[in-house]
């Protein structure tokens, strides 16, 4: 049992940091840079800001990989017996996967544009007339990446809460009997 409130904790605390800090970023970090006066500075000013965030979000997945496993493995029986569960975890899996991805190619892209440090930039992800083919070709990417990693994990926090009403004991039983009967 404690086993599996560690497992939920670290699930549930890593995915909401994930989706909280990529969100808040996307909102206030980036479109705030383009208050700096100097457009060289608001690139730096960028890419101090994600450079900060990177291994606060790397932790926040690895808990959240790590919870998630841990209660794969307590919920074992419940998966393989219980009508929807498998289902929903196939797609709360795809669904990680893909924001797994994204955010992977977004820190990709983020030290593209992080190795030429004082670029002129209108803000955060969107690139000025004087910013380099190769930053402004990323920064257009990080602008639909985003949104897309907040919109991703957010679907993952709504698969987790369905998630977590099926855990009832009256879901599982009708689960179950569900399963059984066919």
């Amino acid at each position: 049992m404690a086993r599996n409130t560690i497992s939920r904790s670290l699930h549930d605390l890593g995915l909401s940091a994930w989706f909280g800090g990529t969100l808040a970023n996307a909102v206030s970090l980036n479109p705030a840079t383009a208050e700096a006066a100097d457009p060289s500075a608001r690139g730096a000013v960028a890419n101090a800001g994600w450079d900060r965030w990177t291994p606060v979000n790397a932790a926040a997945i690895g808990a959240h990989v790590i919870g998630s496993l841990g209660q794969i493995k307590g919920n074992t029986a419940r998966i393989q017996g219980q009508q929807g569960v498998a289902t929903m975890v196939v797609a709360k899996t795809a669904l990680t996967a893909a924001a797994l991805g994204a955010t992977a190619y977004a820190r990709i892209l983020g030290q593209r544009v992080s190795e030429y440090q004082a670029v002129p930039v209108a803000a955060g992800t969107k690139p000025s007339g004087g910013t380099p083919a190769e930053v402004a070709a990323a920064q257009k990417q990080l602008d639909v990446l985003q949104w897309a990693i907040p919109a991703l994990t957010g679907a993952v926090v709504v698969i987790s809460a369905f998630a977590g009403e099926q855990e009832r004991a009256s879901e599982v039983h009708k689960g179950f009997a569900k399963r059984l009967i066919g």
